[in-house]
């Protein structure tokens, strides 16, 4: 009967070109093929016509898509893919290699959908995605018409012949009962969070960053895990928000906000675990390795620190001294090698950081004692002597560093107090409320620059460009404020042809380490339980990783047990302090 009702219509699609039509319920002539509506119309006579089950289906799920115009069918995997291709070339923007986006991140991407079969996997011969629609009630489950999606495109323009596209999700749907109500904009969006929550690698924002440090960390690129997260917060790479730049057709309901919007800071140990199950899960093969002239080098980046740091440019030789010493600087410990439990994964900014504390407390000892007795001494020396360069004060050091740090962080801590998480662009889900929800945005707005006007504040300046320093000194300054060629003379002798420090004393901040699986860190901190000046000096770097001091501390506690080792074994009563 369908055939004999569109015998008459003979033009080919719109779409897809075919001459394949059938009739809904309201006489609308659709496409059997890609399902596309057009605006031609038929009077229905035939009763048969009407109670045909399969035909009132489709003119239900059709009707739907025209009431509530949610745009396009899209699934979860295809947002995050949107959002992984947003952060590429933001990072290409900011000076990373091209070849990031195509040729490495891409890749991990599709090992990751095939491996977790939502695309780029074999399925049997004829069988389809089955699409769940969006529907209003928990009584009307309908299902929609059946079109290509933005992956399945995908994989058919970019992958071998024999890989098609399928989503497990949508595979799933039988198993669903009909009485569930689907709240979502994306056709998966209630079926991804129905999924075991414990599930370790669903994908979530943070792991989005994962991905991107992951293809940094292969290319070698000079972006640590800390820069890339400050990069995030200052809003140079897309995260917060990132679901406004959207397509216009991709609309975001409902259930898709808990997956897509994100309300929280990218959390540095979180992002960092994630990577490394990444890419076990993915069964990568070793990273390429990582030299002594790589930036991710304990010496390039303690250089950098040292700079960052305002700290003598002849603390330098210290750093490297100690990497050598304890072999942190050998490419075997350094480079990734997924999935091997035998060796310890590197945090290269951290391990860089610590390492510059602990050469600090070899110099200065950090006891908020001897470190001031050295800088008098340095002080009185300076003041005598005007040839040469200056001795090192750390009193002075301390005092320049700790002003502009409280400035810093106090700038930094106002302007997360003040961010706004909704964001700009407002959420819409019909065509009808558009123009309400523009008017009533548009009128918050006013307000807000009315009383700000009234209240005085300020207007908030354009981000500054990004930039891999936080702190910047400059030895042109005639203030004596940057401490990079002042000398280590006053704290240095010489012995056996070697420079050494003429503090005898070391104090190790634990003598024995926690169990890392039982208590989750490797030594406890507290501020209170240590002296003032260690615990600047673990504030500065902490503020310039954006991490919290106590992974900074237990680095320090790791590099201090592989330097005094052997003592330790001698004598693991003695906890006071130990006699280099």
């Amino acid at each position: 009967m369908d055939e004999e009702a569109t015998r008459d219509f003979n033009e080919r699609c719109a779409q897809c070109s075919e001459v394949n039509w059938g009739l809904t319920d309201g006489g609308r002539f659709y496409c059997r093929s890609c399902h596309n509506v057009t605006e031609r119309t038929r009077e229905v006579v035939s009763t048969n016509f009407v109670t045909n089950t399969r035909m009132q289906r489709i003119s239900k799920g059709l009707t739907k898509q025209e009431k509530t115009d949610r745009g396009c069918e899209w699934y979860v995997c295809e947002g995050f893919q949107l959002v992984l291709k947003k952060q590429a070339e933001a990072l290409e923007a900011l000076g990373v290699c091209p070849q990031m986006k195509d040729e490495v991140l891409c890749n991990f991407w599709r090992r990751y959908l095939q491996k977790t079969k939502q695309a780029y996997c074999n399925r049997p011969a004829g069988e389809t995605v089955k699409a769940l629609s969006v529907c209003d009630s928990s009584t009307d489950m309908d299902s929609e018409p059946e079109r290509p999606s933005l992956l399945h495109l995908l994989s058919l323009s970019e992958s071998e012949g024999d890989l098609q596209t399928d989503c497990s999700f949508a595979s799933s749907i039988s198993k669903v009962s009909e009485s569930t109500s689907v709240c979502s904009g994306s056709v998966d969006g209630s079926l991804y969070l129905m999924k075991n929550r414990k599930e370790k690698l669903r994908m979530t924002m943070p792991m989005t960053l994962s991905f991107c440090y992951m293809a940094l960390l292969w290319l070698r690129e000079p972006m640590t895990l800390s820069d890339l997260l400050r990069f995030v917060v200052e809003g140079h790479i897309p995260y917060l928000n990132v679901f406004q730049d959207f397509p216009e057709r991709m609309k975001l309901y409902g259930l898709d906000l808990k997956i897509f919007c994100v309300e929280s800071w990218p959390v540095y140990e979180e992002v960092h675990n994630k990577m490394l199950e990444l890419a076990a899960f993915l069964d990568l093969p070793r990273f390429p390795d990582i030299t002594d002239s790589c930036f991710l080098h304990p010496d390039m980046l303690c250089m950098k620190y040292l700079m960052e740091a305002n700290l003598p440019d002849e603390l330098h030789n210290w750093t490297c001294r100690v990497v050598k010493k304890i072999s942190i600087g050998e490419t075997d410990f350094l480079t990734l090698v997924p999935g091997n439990k035998s060796t310890r994964n590197v945090k290269y900014d951290v391990l860089a950081a610590a390492v510059i504390v602990v050469v600090l407390k070899l110099l200065f000892l950090l006891d908020d004692h001897y470190e001031w007795l050295l800088s008098d001494f340095a002080e009185e020396r300076n003041k005598n002597n005007k040839e040469g360069g200056p001795y090192f004060e750390f009193k002075k050091w301390y005092e320049v560093i700790k002003c502009s740090l409280d400035v810093k962080q106090k700038k930094l801590d106002e302007e997360r107090a003040k961010y706004l998480w909704r964001c700009e662009k407002p959420l819409f889900y019909s065509a009808k409320k558009k123009s309400k929800v523009l008017k009533r945005r548009q009128m918050v707005v006013n307000l807000q620059n009315q009383f700000g006007k009234l209240s005085g504040s300020v207007l908030p300046a354009e981000k500054p460009n990004p930039s891999s320093f936080q702190l910047s000194w400059s030895e042109e300054n005639t203030d004596g404020s940057c401490f990079h060629g002042h000398s280590l003379k006053g704290i240095l002798q010489e012995k056996c042809g070697l420079l050494t420090a003429m503090n005898p004393d070391y104090w190790l901040c634990t003598v024995k380490l926690c169990n890392e699986k039982v208590c989750g860190h490797l030594a406890h901190y507290r501020d209170v339980d240590f002296p003032q000046s260690y615990h600047f000096v673990i504030r500065l770097f902490s503020f310039l990783l954006r991490i919290q001091p106590s992974y900074i501390h237990d680095e320090v506690c790791v590099i201090e047990h592989k330097l005094f080792n052997k003592k330790l074994c001698k004598k693991p009563k003695y906890n006071t302090g130990l006699r280099k």
